[in-house]
């Protein structure tokens, strides 16, 4: 069996990551990711072919013209339900990291959410290769601690977006001054 890169997407944390923190709205469908390039950075990153599963909450509502937009991009949709207090993505993506344990298959992780990190620093440095793949500036500094992770930057690296998005300025503390924000 030829060994295959896995794209697991938190398509919940990126939106929310886009809309809320990025361009404080709900994304217009020409501001969010061309997933399909997301698959073709992997393949030619790591010259193995890439397996997209896409992990959606559908416990009030089933998105089909979306699902069958990523079937047609070539991911598996990963529908989900569960009780509105549990972080059911979240549960599903865990539980795909540590059934990607006993593979030998890549994996890369689109989230920013700290959740999976001790999933992923498990799979990193046993021979695989193992990434992040979201906002360089929203990530969970819990990756960065995990050795052998690659870090790919959702805009700047796969450069998935057609849009031009607002940029993100991170000030370094010598440079602060809160009357810039106490307007």
């Amino acid at each position: 069996m030829e060994r295959s890169s896995w794209v697991l997407v938190d398509g919940e944390n990126i939106d929310a990551t886009l809309g809320g923190s990025i361009l404080g709205r709900r994304p217009q469908p020409d501001e969010r990711p061309r997933w399909d390039r997301l698959l073709t950075f992997i393949t030619e990153r790591w010259g193995r072919p890439a397996k997209g599963l896409f992990f959606l909450n559908a416990s009030a509502h089933l998105p089909m013209p979306f699902v069958q937009a990523l079937l047609a991009l070539g991911y598996q949709p990963v529908p989900l339900s569960g009780p509105a207090d549990e972080k059911i993505v979240d549960i599903a993506i865990q539980r795909t990291l540590r059934a990607l344990a006993d593979r030998d298959d890549d994996v890369a992780l689109v989230s920013h959410d700290r959740d999976f990190a001790d999933d992923l620093a498990r799979l990193a440095g046993d021979g695989r290769r193992v990434g992040v793949v979201a906002f360089h500036e929203f990530r969970s500094t819990e990756f960065a601690g995990i050795p052998g992770v690659e870090f790919f930057d959702l805009e700047y690296d796969v450069e998935a977006f057609d849009a031009q998005l607002p940029r993100v300025r991170v000030i370094p503390i010598e440079q602060f001054d809160p009357t810039d924000f106490l307007r």
